[in-house]
């Protein structure tokens, strides 16, 4: 259950002192949810969204394009199966904080490593558990991602009026770009490993076929271990790099990939190098961040929806194929329907909510989805589409030499 700060209290001197939990998540609009603290000792603060997997955390807290983003997970067992050191997409971990229901138990897996508050702790994740977070997610669903904050404090000495404060002085995602905050600081060639099994774990693949180019927004590992799979090299470049730099690697094609922020924000800089590389009539492919960026460079628009897709279970009908595909996505942008020039085909369409879930240019081999197809977490239904822009990367070079 929640409760909601008034005038009254916020400035008693009561609630600037002590409170009866070492932790406590207080909302833009003044209301608070008491609990225990997981993870990291601090305050901090960022969008609270949900999360309706019911497995694959670590994949989820380790994905850049959650930075400056609350994760309040649904399923209410998160951290029973520990950490270990190949689930995870990022070396840096950018989200902000973790809302649990029920605190963790020791883990049982036999891949565990490491137990969830722990890992929280090295990575410096605040989280909070014990709280109602059904009764936070209808909250969600019905107003809206709101900005907040997480107080985790060993004293229970927390300053409710400091944090409500600093939590409705933050500006949102809303116009921010993040991708120069998550992308690398250097250009580096992909170590070529492929993604998991559990007879060999991370094998590396010497077979390398076509050259790829990933403009990093905030990329997630598991995209490189598919082109690995996929015998492709991969160059990744941050995500100012100038379209005549990419130009001089060579690439057989271009990768753009997932990230947080606002796309229109990242775009001011991004559009220009993607429209410019669109013009060379290489193939290119966008996930997620990547997808809303190609948009904006075909002359669409994005806006931020009232209720983004975070989730391992979202389902989206193919309309060129017409069938369904179960998805794994977190977003909180979309591409307008209305106004997209006429030379962009749609062919991917949530069934949630019928916003648009994938893209084509009709002259050229440019596409883009706004899930992830790269499986982690969540199921394999979409893989097809890393075939589909090797494939076309493959006649682009036949056809240049």
């Amino acid at each position: 259950m929640y409760l909601k700060l008034s005038s009254q209290n916020i400035n008693s001197k009561k609630n600037l002192k002590k409170i009866d939990s070492n932790a406590i998540l207080i909302l833009q609009n003044g209301k608070f949810f008491k609990g225990i603290g997981l993870g990291f000792e601090g305050t901090i603060t960022g969008e609270v969204c949900f999360n309706t997997s019911i497995t694959g955390y670590q994949e989820i807290i380790s994905d850049p394009s959650y930075s400056d983003q609350i994760i309040n997970f649904t399923f209410p067992h998160v951290g029973n199966v520990g950490t270990n050191k190949e689930d995870h997409e990022s070396d840096k971990i950018w989200t902000k904080g973790v809302i649990i229901n029920t605190e963790i138990t020791d883990p049982s897996n036999y891949r565990s490593l490491k137990h969830l508050d722990l890992w929280l702790k090295k990575n410096k994740i605040v989280g909070i558990t014990g709280i109602d977070t059904r009764s936070l997610t209808s909250l969600i669903r019905d107003k809206g991602a709101p900005k907040g904050s997480i107080s985790f404090n060993k004293t229970r000495k927390i300053n409710i009026s400091q944090i409500l404060k600093i939590t409705q002085k933050w500006s949102g995602l809303k116009n921010l770009d993040l991708a120069k905050k998550v992308t690398t600081k250097k250009n580096y060639v992909w170590q070529d490993f492929r993604t998991w099994t559990k007879k060999d774990g991370f094998l590396k693949n010497k077979k390398k076929l076509l050259h790829v180019v990933a403009i990093d927004y905030g990329i997630k590992k598991n995209i490189l271990r598919y082109f690995s799979d996929f015998n492709c090299k991969v160059t990744v470049v941050s995500c100012n790099t100038k379209s005549e730099e990419i130009l001089k690697l060579k690439p057989n094609g271009i990768f753009l990939s997932n990230g947080p922020g606002d796309p229109a924000a990242t775009g001011k800089y991004a559009i220009p190098i993607i429209q410019n590389l669109i013009k060379k009539r290489l193939p290119i492919f966008g996930i997620c961040l990547g997808h809303q960026l190609l948009a904006l460079a075909l002359g669409g628009k994005t806006e931020k929806m009232k209720l983004g897709h975070r989730g391992a279970n979202h389902p989206v009908k193919n309309l060129i194929e017409d069938n369904v595909e179960i998805t794994s996505q977190n977003h909180g942008f979309e591409v307008v329907k209305k106004g997209l020039p006429k030379n962009i085909k749609i062919t991917h369409q949530s069934l949630f909510d019928n916003s648009i879930e994938g893209i084509e240019l009709k002259n050229k081999a440019v596409f883009s989805v706004q899930y992830h197809p790269e499986s982690n977490p969540g199921p394999q239904d979409s893989v097809y589409l890393f075939r589909k822009f090797v494939s076309r990367m493959k006649n682009a070079k036949k056809k240049r030499y």
